[in-house]
């Protein structure tokens, strides 16, 4: 009888894990998921113990990122890198053992590394040395806000980008708003935008960026159009087309 084939999910983001674990699902039933972890860390506690054939790896994780998880695994596994960065859909991707899938994760693109992954399977001892040094190489690190220093009336206040669930262009200025309040920042969006981590925040709409962990549903109006609200905003945020393939899921 052959032994089933196991795989282990590595990503940060809990709503991106589950989606991965449910496509999964449907698309290779007889994989079993043994292993989905939130971090590098538990995700190399979790490679050591359950040694999985397959190792789907976030590139940015808290603790170690998926590079460094590959370049430390004891046992031989098929590993895809999970980014969503262009500039890492490069070729070298496609070398070897090695494959990768973009976010937001298309069920087309992931029913291709499916069938790549089926064909190499039993997996087999592969030298991914070079070929992470290589990845490694190119990451090039997100110039990502820490303070913002906001209005409020006449007085300035510090807020800290972890609080930060919601930047809405409002005419001359951004409406920057956590969960309990709002300040004003003179900075456009098109300025910000590079200096997000684009895994933590998500461009909707040309007026709006959101926390992607602040999201607490989204789901048509009577018009077909698609509303996001977000946890301690009352209003719904409205969806552009450009960027409603984030949401098939939901």
């Amino acid at each position: 009888m052959t032994a089933p084939i196991t795989a282990l999910i590595a990503e940060d983001e809990e709503p991106q894990r589950t989606e991965l674990s449910g496509l999964l699902a449907t698309l290779w039933p007889e994989l079993i998921v043994v292993a989905e972890c939130e971090d590098g860390v538990s995700a190399l506690d979790a490679w050591i113990s359950k040694k999985p054939d397959v190792a789907f790896l976030d590139i940015r994780m808290p603790g170690l990122g998926g590079l460094e998880v590959a370049r430390q695994a004891p046992s031989p596994a098929q590993v895809v890198f999970i980014t969503a960065h262009d500039e890492f859909a490069l070729k070298a991707f496609e070398a070897g053992a090695i494959d990768y899938l973009l976010k937001p994760i298309r069920t087309d693109r992931l029913t291709e590394t499916v069938a790549r992954l089926r064909s190499r399977q039993p997996a087999t001892q592969v030298d991914l040395t070079a070929l992470i040094d290589s990845l490694a190489g190119r990451l090039k690190p997100v110039e990502t806000i820490t303070w913002i220093t906001a209005s409020v009336g006449d007085t300035l206040r510090m807020i800290h980008i972890g609080d930060v669930i919601l930047f809405q262009s409002e005419e001359k200025y951004t409406r920057v708003a956590t969960a309990t309040d709002s300040a004003y920042i003179r900075t456009p969006l098109k300025d910000l935008i590079p200096k997000l981590d684009p895994e933590v925040f998500w461009r909707i709409h040309r007026n709006a960026i959101i926390r992607v962990s602040a999201i607490r549903q989204a789901k048509p109006d009577g018009d077909g159009r698609l509303l996001v609200w977000l946890h301690g905003i009352a209003e719904p945020l409205r969806v552009s087309d450009a960027f409603r393939h984030r949401f098939r899921a939901m």
